[in-house]
């Protein structure tokens, strides 16, 4: 059996609806079991931050971006004791690829190979 058996789930969900291309999944709840509103929470699995890039986020605005990952993690969203915090990140293959260029050209690492 996992031990982190939300973040399995969360994962699962959001592979198969989304199909992503990135998909990073922090799991915070560590930092902030010591909060009033985490006492008596038998979850260990309770805050995430999460990275997504996907061809579905095309042609949408954050807040609809943000609707599809809620809509997908309703039930973890609303069991007590389960997610209570969620950071998200949603871009498309297009915005990451910019970031990319942006971090790099940023540090002064070429930003392309040129031939």
């Amino acid at each position: 059996m996992s031990s982190t058996p939300v973040e399995d789930a969360m994962r699962m969900k959001i592979s198969e609806a989304l199909k992503p291309s990135t998909l990073e999944v922090y799991n915070d709840s560590h930092m902030h079991s010591h909060h009033k509103a985490m006492q008596g929470s038998v979850s260990k699995e309770t805050h995430f931050r999460l990275v997504i890039t996907s061809e579905a986020f095309k042609a949408k605005m954050q807040p609809a971006r943000h609707r599809m990952v809620y809509a997908l993690l309703k039930d973890d969203l609303d069991r007590a004791g389960g997610i209570h915090a969620l950071q998200l990140k949603t871009r498309t293959p297009e915005e990451e690829e910019r970031q990319i260029a942006r971090e790099k050209a940023e540090q002064g690492q070429p930003i392309a190979e040129i031939e």
